[in-house]
């Protein structure tokens, strides 16, 4: 049965405030998409940034749902931070049949859509098919898979241009005890996931034109980012988010004015968790 998996799809940075959070990722120098409200079962909306080939989301919980009473709980547990890594597959009926086929453990798939506001005005609808991998396949945070039903009203032309250059996911960090264990778990849920050896832990690729995970043990994550509270990102999920960008100089400058005061990594420019919601956001070049 062929592996269904096919790579990063794009991840989602669950905060405590929406519009904080909104107002914090403009002045990194990212265009936002206009708050997208999620079907009402799910009591949560959405601002995305996007690129070419994946994107990220702020994720704010609007209203107490039973549907989302994990994601409050997580987020009173673990703090605001990057939680979930979406992954791309073609069909999620298909994806869970192959997957159940390959002894990987699924839930089952389901549907929902969010109104899109258009740049041009009027309002179009997103839709999508998405399904968790069960909580014992995930090492580390959520991973879920998502099928999208309606690409052109997410990838919109005019949300790719950032300020700051940005144009692409260019690696998901996290830290725990274990790392190869966990990277070989992760690996596991790519069709084209492979591990290799890094300082400090581990990298998986997770197939072509996707962004890898980079599993750190946890004095390793510390001293890539010295200058950081790594206990303000979520212990149990993803620490660091490297973002790549066309033009340093245009990230730096975006930081600049914005307020911000990165420090230098040995990659690029780093600002830490307490001032992007629970992130360590790096900027590299591309």
């Amino acid at each position: 049965m062929t592996h269904p998996v096919k790579g990063v799809d794009h991840v989602f940075v669950l905060v405590d405030s929406l519009d904080e959070s909104r107002d914090i990722y403009a002045r990194l120098g990212f265009t936002l998409s206009p708050r997208g409200v999620h079907s009402a079962n799910k009591g949560a909306a959405n601002h995305t940034i996007m690129f070419p080939d994946d994107y990220f989301e702020l994720l704010g919980l609007i209203a107490e749902t039973p549907d989302n009473r994990g994601r409050r709980e997580m987020l009173a547990r673990e703090g605001q931070g990057l939680h979930a890594v979406a992954c791309r597959i073609d069909d999620a009926d298909g994806a869970k049949t192959a997957l159940d086929a390959l002894g990987i453990a699924t839930e089952t798939p389901t549907g929902f859509s969010r109104p899109v506001p258009l740049p041009g005005g009027g309002e179009a609808m997103a839709s999508f098919r998405t399904f968790q991998f069960k909580p014992a396949e995930v090492p580390l945070g959520i991973c879920f898979m998502c099928q999208h039903l309606t690409r052109e009203n997410v990838w919109i032309p005019q949300l790719l241009q950032h300020p700051n250059s940005a144009n692409g996911l260019a690696a998901i960090v996290a830290a725990t005890e274990d790392p190869d264990a966990a990277a070989r778990s992760f690996a596991r849920l790519f069709a084209a996931g492979k591990v290799s050896a890094i300082e400090g832990g581990a990298r998986v690729e997770t197939g072509a034109r996707s962004a890898p995970l980079e599993i750190l043990a946890r004095d390793a994550l510390a001293a890539r980012y010295p200058d950081f509270d790594m206990s303000a990102t979520p212990r149990s999920a993803y620490a660091a988010l490297r973002i790549r960008v066309a033009d340093m100089a245009k990230a730096r400058a975006a930081l600049d004015r914005g307020g911000f005061t990165p420090v230098e990594t040995a990659a690029g420019l780093a600002v830490g968790p307490k001032a992007a919601c629970g992130v360590v956001l790096e900027f590299v070049a591309a």
